[in-house]
């Protein structure tokens, strides 16, 4: 093109460069954009000096767009600025035709204007899209100074009025979404306006040129496929490539074309370029997400909204708090020291809806050492109330995820990890399935007497995928492997690992056998060995997968043969074993005899755990008010036992005023170290006298703790997760005397709420076994009570202990005072 300025030839070398350029060798995607930039720059260069658009004639040539950003695809349109220092009109059309038309005569697509910079600003103070696009601004041909006076007004305007624009641009942003859905989940996604796309990097350019946040984001070093640039990249060379083999601009990948664009780019096929650009777009959505939430705060704040109270940070956790409305490490955390801190801040954040800081997540992944196996219980525990909050914990999984922090605590997760489906009823990437059935089960965990194990399984049903083989066989493997990981004991390490094995025997057998036919029902039993549990267990996986699949996977037809399929396997079984008492130890039972209140307090088995022993005289609330004080010290009861040496003939430690009570609590403090047990037992002695109203301070307690959140973050802190509360009665060859099992979600000084229930309706406890699992707790109790086999008296007390158990607001202190 030397010594040519015609625009024909501006098109035939763009040809060349697609053809494969001088040598005549294919350009990869990089290769081909840079020269694609520079033939651009020459030709206008060229062409602009050819009719006057030189240093210091008052002209300048500006790209915007690709060209602006140096990006410039093979059929990309061509953004330009024509700035004129306001000179003769006349002169400025001229010069601006010789430009334009050559452009056009050559069938270039051209978006153009010509302005003077004042006239430019103006556009872009009141046209955000406009803006936006000047962001990109560089100078090409003519007066350097002139551009520099347009880029850099355009960046001062975008800096000092971005409080004004950030609302419309979070809205802008929002609705390109809703229009072009996620590129991660989409069979034929939009690279450029999708959600994890173009634009959306071009979004965090914006906010970092507004001084929000920093380039990057949110990732640390150990983010998968290389963070947020790489992603960037990889994009970009998809692009490139649809473009090259569509003949023409185009921003949404046809399957059609997802073979030859993975071949080009030397990827696979389309499975796996469909997991590039999974990584990609959800790396790029990440980053976008902690771009504006980092922006949002940064904005400066107005008039009397500068007066709203400074942001404190609250208590969540062990080294965990609140800080204006994400989750961050309190200021004496250690991560350095403490590997369970990730679980700790990833369960806080599931918990209560918010987000965890990007700096935060930076500093465990830069810091925070590997979790010894097998895990702690309290590192168990905590993910378990993250897989038991529903919803809320797709978003931390993710965050912890393309922050390199997940695949260190389950490295098994890497081979799922943006693994597309191989068949088009799944909605999901595998992993992101997984997320997304442990979602639907936590909503199904009061179905179950193993909570924890439902949502572990879920979370693991498909992990066997991508590794070749029967995934269900495989996969049960790797649930073995992660089960003694995290610590379960080894019969339920088996139960899980069966769980995985046959999280397809229920739908494929109730879907295409007989169960008319006797031999499919002990096919079934024999298959899951007897196990009551595991068959309640596939039958709410079985659900919760389904949902988790797609839309119409899960119907009343399925759900109707599957359960026909589970009531006959239980017909051949057994059927349900009653829950029974622990044994007493006979040394705490003659300290009991002793006739005082004796609270002892040691260290159990974890670093964070502890177990107290209340040993008394057995009478009326000994249970409600032992679990009260417990409750009100931030002592969270993850396990109880309680019992008497009356159990057998007279009634225990509730009810009664005969016998010696031995409570056993396994216990956790929310924060720092549990008070002296001589605290314990002198609150505990005050409440037992009367003077202290423990349901009355704990509803107190509870309903501050929502005060202290800001009302517009009120709705991100859900009170109580979804699964609904479940009472199943259990008959005993006692008369009078009956189980009670209660399956629901924790809630603050539950234990205490219930006992009290229970002694309000004359129920007598004979002895009770308390199991907290994540954020479920399952809850037996033997009571002897008036009319225990009358429907009546059994929804009466139904009544009674829904009204206390999550899925209800908690009683407002008036109301407590009235009682």
């Amino acid at each position: 093109m030397a010594g040519n300025n015609a625009a024909s030839d501006l098109v035939a070398a763009r040809e060349q460069l697609l053809q494969g350029g001088s040598l005549g060798r294919r350009l990869d995607a990089p290769a081909l954009r840079l020269a694609l930039t520079d033939l651009h720059e020459f030709w206008l260069t060229t062409k602009g000096s050819d009719v006057g658009i030189k240093p210091d004639s008052g002209f300048a040539i500006v790209a915007v767009g690709g060209l602006g950003r140096r990006e410039m695809l093979p059929f990309s349109d061509l953004d330009l600025v024509l700035l004129h220092d306001d000179i003769d009109p006349a002169l400025v059309s001229q010069v601006a035709d010789q430009l334009w038309y050559p452009l056009w005569d050559a069938h270039i697509k051209l978006d153009h204007s010509v302005r003077t910079v004042p006239q430019a600003l103006q556009v872009a103070a009141q046209d955000l899209t406009a803006a936006l696009g000047l962001l990109d601004a560089r100078h090409i041909a003519g007066d350097v100074e002139l551009s520099n006076l347009l880029i850099g007004g355009v960046r001062r305007q975008w800096r000092t009025g971005i409080r004004d624009r950030f609302d419309g641009l979070v809205d802008q942003t929002r609705s390109r979404w809703s229009r072009s859905g996620e590129i991660a989940h989409r069979a034929e996604p939009d690279l450029k306006s999708g959600r994890g796309g173009l634009r959306d990097v071009q979004l965090l350019d914006a906010l970092s040129i507004a001084q929000l946040t920093d380039a990057m984001p949110g990732l640390g070093p150990d983010s998968p496929g290389g963070g947020l640039t790489a992603a960037h990249e990889k994009l970009l060379d998809v692009r490139t490539e649809l473009h090259r083999i569509a003949g023409r601009a185009r921003d949404q990948l046809r399957a059609q074309d997802a073979d030859e664009i993975a071949a080009a780019l030397r990827i696979g096929d389309r499975f796996d370029l469909a997991r590039v650009l999974s990584d990609s777009a959800r790396t790029i959505g990440y980053s976008v997400d902690v771009g504006m939430r980092t922006a949002g705060n940064a904005i400066p704040r107005r008039g009397l909204s500068r007066l709203r109270r400074v942001p404190v940070r609250r208590p969540l956790d062990e080294g965990v708090v609140e800080h204006a409305g994400e989750v961050v490490l309190a200021r004496d955390a250690r991560p350095r020291k403490d590997p369970g801190l990730i679980m700790r801040v990833a369960a806080a954040s599931a918990q209560t809806g918010m987000p965890m800081s990007a700096s935060t997540l930076g500093r465990l992944s830069d810091s925070a050492p590997e979790l010894r196996e097998p895990w702690p219980k309290e590192a168990l525990n905590d993910l378990l109330v993250l897989l038991g909050a529903g919803r809320r914990a797709i978003a931390a999984i993710e965050a912890l995820d393309r922050t390199g922090l997940w695949g260190r605590l389950l490295p098994e997760w890497g081979a799922v990890r943006d693994l597309p489906p191989r068949d088009a009823i799944h909605t999901w990437t595998v992993d992101r399935h997984l997320m997304e059935t442990a979602a639907y089960a936590s909503a199904l965990t009061t179905r179950v007497s193993r909570p924890d194990l439902l949502v572990l399984g879920a979370l693991l049903h498909d992990i066997g995928k991508g590794r070749g083989g029967d995934h269900s066989v495989v996969g049960a493997e790797l649930a073995t492997q992660v089960g003694k990981r995290l610590g379960l004991w080894p019969t339920d390490v088996e139960l899980l690992s069966a769980m995985v094995r046959h999280h397809l025997l229920l739908p494929e057998v109730a879907t295409r056998r007989d169960l008319d036919d006797s031999a499919t029902i002990g096919g079934v039993v024999d298959a899951i060995g007897g196990d009551q549990a595991l068959l309640e267990l596939l039958h709410a996986l079985a659900e919760a997968d389904s949902l988790a699949t797609g839309p119409g996977v899960w119907g009343d037809w399925k759900s109707s043969l599957i359960g026909e399929l589970v009531r006959r396997c239980r017909l051949v079984m057994a059927g349900d074993e009653l829950p029974v008492p622990d044994p007493l130890d006979p040394d705490l039972v003659a300290r009991a005899a002793d006739g005082e209140v004796d609270v002892n307090l040691v260290p159990s088995d974890g670093p964070h755990t502890y177990e107290v022993t209340v040993t008394a005289p057995d009478r009326l609330g000994l249970l409600s008010n032992a679990a009260g004080v417990l409750a009100l010290a931030s002592l969270r009861v993850l396990s109880a036992s309680v019992g008497s040496s009356a159990s057998v003939g007279s009634s225990a430690s509730v009810g009664s005023s005969r016998g010696s009570a031995v409570n056993r609590f396994v216990v956790a403090p929310k924060f720092g170290a549990p008070p002296p047990p001589g605290l314990l037992r002198q609150e505990l002695i005050r409440a037992l006298d009367g003077e202290l109203d423990l349901l009355a301070v704990l509803d107190a307690k509870e309903l501050d703790a929502r005060e202290d959140v800001p009302a517009d973050e009120l709705s991100a802190v859900p009170l109580y997760a979804q699964a609904p509360p479940r009472i199943i009665w259990f008959d005993t060859a006692v008369p009078g005397q009956v189980i009670v099992e209660l399956r629901a979600e924790d809630r603050l000084g539950l234990l205490c709420r219930l006992a009290s229930v229970l002694e309000h309706q004359g129920a007598d406890v004979r002895w009770a076994k308390v199991a907290t699992l994540g954020s479920s707790v399952v809850d037996s109790f033997c009571i002897d009570m008036p009319g225990a086999n009358s429907t009546e008296a059994r929804r009466e007390l139904e009544r009674a202990i829904l009204a206390v158990v999550p899925g209800l607001e908690p009683r407002k202190p008036e109301d407590a005072e009235a009682d």
